[in-house]
């Protein structure tokens, strides 16, 4: 059997997991920053601490007579690759986190908790950290907790300076506030259009296409009528609409007991990797169509760019990218205006864009 001493590795000797490309140290160096970063996460039912073998969160029963809990997964997508090129990662956990609010937000459902994943060959501490600090930021905005997550080294497996994101969300909703457009949207309702930020987090690897090759810029360029560089509007973080809904929500579907077609708001949808043509079909009876009516919203430079430069069609435009709107409702007619200036009232943008009628489920865009 072996000394202790001879089980000891020398301060000067490098550990062979290190060496090997996985410097458990550093990641242990590194994680212990996590407790201050997460603190602004922080919601009265998160129990134990961070570094657990898992989450805990004691749901509040006492505020539920039925609850459901809805959850989503998620990444980003190519995005990262305008992360990398500008070295720039402070936003991107945000962006994750935004994405995944809004499609359990389009339920009814408020969020509760956040896990994340970073997959990565090298971990690169500075970077680690303003991943961190994206996902807290975000949480923290959106009254989520961030109560754990996985961080792996794989030496070998990544290209050098890229990792990959993913995110796991968990929201509540009371089932009898749990919105289903498949039951309550009917033909002469309206639809609501919420402004993007940008092309959020889909259609990068069309969108790089588009800028990098096709028209041969690079993400420090500066074109006509864009802001800040092309890198720079690619990043601009995806909007979390869950605060609004919410709101939404509470103002004007509150007094009913059950969500029904009698309720002002009948559904959302998140428009996203499929843009208006997949999305929202999703909440939608099977006889029925919404219209969308192409220029009835102000279109975002970055889009009038995409539209006018790339040659692609303008029907795959509308299915890849969100085309300026993120966020849609779809709301009865009769209160259609009172939705539209209540969205307006809390800073974001909005218009009427569409509306239901007669067909078989899906959405058009003329």
């Amino acid at each position: 059997m072996p000394s202790n001493s001879e089980l000891r590795t020398p301060n000067s000797h490098k550990k062979a997991y290190a060496a090997a490309g996985v410097d458990i140290d550093l990641g242990n160096q590194v994680k212990a920053t996590l407790p201050q970063l997460l603190a602004s996460t922080h919601r009265r039912e998160v129990l134990g601490k961070v570094g657990g073998f898992g989450g805990l969160f004691a749901l509040d029963l006492k505020k539920y007579r039925e609850p459901i809990l809805v959850s989503s997964v998620d990444g980003v997508g190519t995005k990262l690759k305008i992360a990398f090129a500008m070295d720039k990662h402070d936003t991107i956990g945000a962006d994750l986190v935004n994405h995944c609010v809004n499609d359990i937000a389009v339920l009814g459902a408020e969020p509760l908790f956040f896990l994340d994943y970073l997959g990565t060959g090298k971990l690169e501490p500075h970077v680690f950290t303003d991943i961190i600090k994206g996902f807290a930021r975000a949480c923290a905005e959106n009254h989520c907790a961030l109560i754990g997550g996985e961080t792996a080294q794989m030496s070998g497996f990544y290209q050098q300076g890229e990792y990959d994101l993913s995110g796991t969300i968990v929201g509540v909703v009371e089932k009898s506030k749990m919105l289903n457009g498949q039951k309550t949207v009917k033909r002469g309702d309206l639809v609501i259009g919420i402004a993007s930020s940008g092309l959020h987090t889909n259609g990068y690897s069309l969108g790089r296409k588009i800028f990098f090759e096709q028209l041969k810029l690079k993400p420090t360029s500066r074109v006509p009528g864009l802001k800040g560089t092309v890198g720079q509007e690619l990043l601009r973080v995806h909007i979390s609409y869950g605060p609004l809904l919410q709101a939404l929500l509470k103002r004007f579907n509150s007094k009913f007991k059950i969500q029904n077609s009698k309720c002002p708001i009948k559904a959302f949808a998140h428009i996203t990797g499929g843009g208006f043509v997949d999305n929202i079909p999703r909440v939608l009876p099977k006889n029925l169509d919404v219209v969308i009516r192409k220029g009835s919203w102000d279109m975002l430079p970055i889009f009038q760019i995409i539209q006018t430069k790339s040659g692609v069609p303008e029907v795959e435009l509308y299915q890849v990218f969100n085309m300026g709107i993120g966020m849609i409702a779809i709301v009865s007619a009769d209160k259609a205006d009172a939705v539209l200036n209540f969205i307006r009232a809390q800073k974001h943008k909005a218009w009427l864009i569409g509306e239901v009628v007669k067909g078989r489920g899906e959405a058009r865009v003329i």
